[in-house]
């Protein structure tokens, strides 16, 4: 794999730009599972990752903790502090987040939340731990690209029908 195109700082901020724009910001639980998307589909699509930064399966669902510290003290509150609209980012890395925000923007963070825990990558990381583990196991880039191919393959397929 290649070097990740930039951080995971960066997708954050533009996924929270994008919600600020929109009037409807978000909070630091759903964007988690948010960035989540964004890198298993980056995987899917790229075969490299759209950025360096771990993702851990905690109780809750996917983590980057280094984001999740980032904004830790909005707790479930709505991230309110002003971003501005990031630059820099690879076109395709833009345009792969805007696809992630169609699909499952407007989804809550519960329900987000439900998906991820039905899906392989996380219950893979957390194969063996209780529902109350709090261990923090890492979400392979292996597990995430496999997975996310697999979806891919199964929706043209599904729009080919």
């Amino acid at each position: 794999m290649t070097t990740p195109p930039c951080s995971a700082q960066s997708v954050a901020d533009y996924i929270l730009y994008f919600f600020q724009w929109k009037c409807d910001p978000i909070n630091n639980y759903k964007l988690q599972k948010l960035l989540y998307y964004v890198q298993g589909w980056h995987l899917a699509e790229y075969d490299e990752p759209a950025f360096p930064d771990r993702i851990e399966a905690w109780i809750s669902g996917p983590v980057c903790p280094a984001i999740f510290e980032r904004y830790a003290q909005y707790t479930w509150r709505p991230i309110s502090e002003e971003t501005q609209d990031p630059t820099g980012l690879p076109e395709r890395l833009t345009r792969l987040i805007d696809e992630v925000v169609d699909l499952y923007g407007f989804d809550t963070g519960w329900s987000l939340e439900y998906r991820v825990h039905r899906e392989p990558p996380w219950l893979e990381a957390r194969k063996g731990q209780d529902l109350i583990d709090t261990r923090r196991e890492e979400i392979t880039h292996e597990s995430m690209a496999r997975f996310f191919k697999a979806e891919s393959a199964a929706a043209e397929v599904e729009a080919g029908s």
